[in-house]
């Protein structure tokens, strides 16, 4: 059971965002929180991050059914029932988590939680992903929000760092969820989700993908002239260089394990962004 709720409530995801959140405010000046009050941050990210998961596979039940990857899924098998109790769960854990936000930290971050869920649960799922080869682009604001969600924390202004952290997540997450898109072709193309790959082919998709990834590495890699150190230089140029490498070989050959290969480097170069931005407080 803990198994299937950590599937239905896509707490990787949800885990993944608090450490951008908590990157967020570690390159934002500002108020200097206590570690009890970092933990209830990246609690309510993972919250919000998690209703918003968890409705994404409530709406889209007979999507799942049809993918080899997604068949298993909670509401696919039967093991939750599909009926408006779930919703009311979903909405509860939304509602908690903005409003904790709020009283706990400034309106700011509210404001952001909920944005972050809205793109994903709504722009994302149901607006976009069925009729749209922009879904994944516009949806993948939903990352941004969980960096700008941190930042607010320390201070609600926008800053030069936070604001380049959060194009990152932006531009981060296209190049990503397109390289499991092309590993994953035919489940896409069975379901009929209009991903990059399935509308105008895997060898075009491919040659988007590298050069998304060279406009995120560059993104990336600006905090460096505004307040960011040499440690998230190197940081962020490595995991950069290996993105950019998997994605020239993606372009040689897009087979579904140079796909996949890529779509792990891209989890690495978030990983390496991510770690130079807060060992640049540190060090």
């Amino acid at each position: 059971m803990f198994a299937q709720l950590v599937d239905l409530f896509k707490l990787r995801i949800g885990m993944m965002m608090s450490i951008t959140a908590l990157a967020g405010y570690a390159v934002t000046p500002g108020v200097e929180l206590s570690v009890l009050q970092l933990v209830a941050l990246a609690l309510l990210v993972t919250a919000a991050s998690a209703s918003a998961g968890a409705f994404n596979q409530y709406a889209e039940r007979d999507l799942d059914a049809k993918m080899k990857r997604t068949q298993n899924r909670p509401f696919v098998t039967g093991v939750f029932e599909h009926t408006t109790f779930w919703l009311f769960i979903i909405v509860g854990i939304l509602a908690s988590s903005v409003a904790l936000a709020w009283m706990m930290f400034n309106p700011a971050v509210a404001v952001h939680l909920f944005l972050g869920a809205f793109f994903y649960g709504v722009v994302y799922t149901l607006w976009l992903k069925r009729r749209s080869v922009t879904n994944i682009v516009i949806g993948g604001a939903a990352g941004s929000f969980a960096v700008l969600a941190g930042a607010a924390a320390a201070d609600p202004t926008l800053n030069s760092s936070s604001a380049f952290l959060a194009l990152v997540l932006f531009l981060w997450t296209p190049p990503h969820f397109w390289s499991l898109a092309i590993a994953l072709h035919n489940d896409y193309e069975e379901a009929k989700v209009p991903m990059l790959p399935v509308v105008i082919g895997d060898v075009k998709a491919a040659k988007i993908i590298l050069l998304n990834t060279l406009l995120l590495v560059t993104a990336s890699i600006m905090p460096f002239f505004y307040e960011m150190g040499l440690t998230y230089l190197i940081c962020a140029s490595l995991g950069g260089a290996y993105f950019i490498y998997k994605s020239i070989k993606l372009v040689q050959d897009t087979n579904k394990k140079t796909a996949m290969s890529c779509f792990f480097s891209s989890l690495i170069q978030l990983a390496m962004v991510l770690l130079g931005s807060v060992l640049n407080t540190f060090i």
